[in-house]
């Protein structure tokens, strides 16, 4: 096994220049989710640097570049804030704490690989994967409402939509021109400007450009709140950014929130896993190739591990990101590791100027971010989506955005259990062929059929095929249960290829029922596995070895047998 996966030189010109396009995208898109997430814009920046560099150094998707997304800024803007709430004397020790909280999720991530469980992630259902992106795309753009029209963002997406009325209220209307520039140029930027100078690059030249025109250079410092403020005349911008690398800082655990920091650790590396093997399919689409899921996690889980020891944010593989560089050439984990290198050398020496750039021009590349990540597609087929599937879209949706991640995939995936067992129930029950009379559209030999003409009703043949699952077993008996008009039951088990607990349980019943009402009962073409389940739970002991068949015409024979006996009428067959 290779030690760098899809790593060769025959490429490079292709890598270099998909690397540097992918740069270029990843910057203004970094620096927005840092201050989203509260923790700053170095913070994202540090995020693109250290997992985008280590997810393409250890990862399983050779043209992937990775950093800060949309879904992990947003579960990270709650992290942050909560932890840095509980301490609001000593908010860096909150920091800490929520870097910690990164840190661990990356070693779950790591965990994950080890264990490969990279590919129990495509059992995810689309709608609940729908439904929680298109939640997490809600969340980006309520978030940015205030940031959109020159006010502080708030610390939630409930607490974003009761302050609309006094937001739309009071606009800072230098604020809301710049944050309409952006939307204009990012929504409506010309392809051909857009493959030379990708969109969000554009908007933040272009309104930071516009805003040192308009009110020059000088940067005003104010405390409100006990934050500090940076303004360019009336609008708000990110002031000084540190330049140079992170110092490395080790992980704090507070014992009495340990819990607390495991589940939000494990929402990060599963989110994060969701996120980057989605990512990996769309690379797989484009490039024409094939991911290995497992590396992919443990990739990420390193790239994340890192970023939270020097305090960057999460990241996951960004599908825009991706797209782009490969687009651009980018083929090898060489593409994805110079975008990182890239990016390190602006901080080391763009600090200066990236000061000026306003928040309400980062909002606007945010609200794009959010309107792209939103399921439009399955949207635009509600009407011929399936009604489960579509509930289960929107509930996830809505308890994305009101309550959080974990709980609205735990009852996505509850919701779609529950859906999938009822398809296989009905599948199962629609298997049952319950005959008293030869027909067409169940296959009998000559012999078979001559014998239920002989038998006149009186042998019922009930022949189930597919593995019984508990979810049929009820409803195999209760089917069972409507046949009254009979004296000889066949259970022809020859298509069963398994059985379940519950499965046997049924099974004993129905012949407990057919003895009670003094009929007789075989068993007919057990196979090896269903014999010994049955054998296990006592339900073989029960029936003498003449009334367990392997063939089919053997039980109907001794079943006419016993008819005639009590009939006295001669068998013919």
């Amino acid at each position: 096994m290779k030690f760098i996966h899809g790593l060769h030189y025959n490429n490079i010109r292709g890598d270099i220049y998909g690397g540097l396009t992918a740069a270029v995208v990843a910057l203004p898109l970094a620096l927005a989710m840092g201050v989203s997430s509260g923790a700053g814009p170095i913070a994202g920046i540090y995020g693109a640097i250290f997992v985008g560099f280590f997810a393409a150094l250890f990862g399983g998707t050779p043209s992937q570049v990775s950093g800060p997304t949309g879904p992990m800024t947003v579960v990270m803007a709650v992290i942050f804030t909560e932890y840095t709430a509980m301490f609001p004397e000593r908010p860096e020790y909150g920091a800490a704490l929520a870097f910690s909280v990164v840190l661990m999720g990356g070693l779950f991530q790591i965990l994950f690989g080890i264990m490969k469980l990279g590919k129990y992630i495509n059992l995810i259902p689309h709608p609940v994967t729908s439904g929680f992106m298109s939640g997490i795309g809600v969340i980006i753009i309520l978030l940015q409402l205030g940031p959109l029209l020159g006010h502080a963002a708030l610390p939630g997406p409930l607490d974003s939509v009761k302050a609309i009325p006094e937001i739309f209220a009071s606009p800072v209307t230098d604020a809301l021109i710049l944050s309409g520039l952006a939307l204009v140029v990012v929504y409506l930027l010309p392809k051909k400007i857009n493959k030379l100078v990708p969109s969000p690059l554009m908007a933040l030249i272009v309104g930071t450009l516009a805003l040192y025109f308009w009110h020059g250079s000088e940067i005003t410092t104010q405390i409100e709140h006990g934050k500090t403020l940076f303004t360019v005349g009336s609008v708000s911008v990110l002031g000084n950014i540190p330049t140079g690398l992170p110092s490395p800082q080790l992980p704090i655990f507070e014992p009495a929130l340990l819990a607390g920091m495991l589940k939000s650790a494990l929402m990060l590396a599963a989110l994060g896993s969701i996120d980057s093997l989605l990512t990996s399919l769309v690379a797989d689409n484009v490039t024409r190739t094939y991911h290995e899921s497992d590396r992919e996690l443990i990739g990420q889980g390193i790239g994340n591990t890192v970023a939270g020891f020097f305090g960057g944010l999460p990241g996951a593989g960004a599908t825009m990101r991706t797209v782009v560089n490969v687009r651009a050439g980018g083929r090898t984990p060489i593409s994805g590791a110079l975008h990182a290198l890239v990016l390190l050398a602006i901080v080391l020496g763009a600090g200066v100027v990236a000061r000026y750039i306003p928040h309400a021009l980062l909002a606007g590349i945010l609200v794009k971010v959010g309107t792209d990540i939103i399921d439009w597609d399955y949207l635009k087929r509600i009407r011929t989506a399936p009604r489960a599937g579509v509930a289960m879209m929107f509930t996830v949706l809505i308890l994305t955005v009101f309550v959080d991640l974990i709980t609205a995939v735990a009852i996505g995936m509850i919701m779609a259990s529950f859906v999938f067992m009822q398809r296989m129930v009905n599948l199962q029950l629609s298997s049952i062929t319950a005959i008293t009379e030869p027909h067409h559209e169940f296959p009998l030999t000559d012999q078979e059929r001559e014998i239920l003409k002989d038998a006149r009703g009186r042998i019922l043949l009930y022949h189930m095929s597919g593995p019984m699952s508990f979810g049929a077993a009820k409803g195999v008996a209760r089917r069972l249960a409507s046949f009254d008009e009979y004296d000889i039951l066949v259970l022809d088990l020859t298509d069963v290829p398994q059985i379940d607990f519950t499965s046997t349980r049924a099974i004993d019943d129905m012949l407990h029922d057919a003895w009670d009402s003094g009929r007789e009962a075989f068993l007919v073409g057990c196979n090896t596995q269903v014999r010994t389940m049955l054998k296990e739970q006592g339900v073989i002991e029960k029936i003498n070895d003449e009334h367990i068949k392997n063939e089919r015409v053997s039980a109907l024979k001794d079943g006419l047998k016993i008819i005639q006996a009590r009939t006295g009428h001669k068998n013919h067959a």
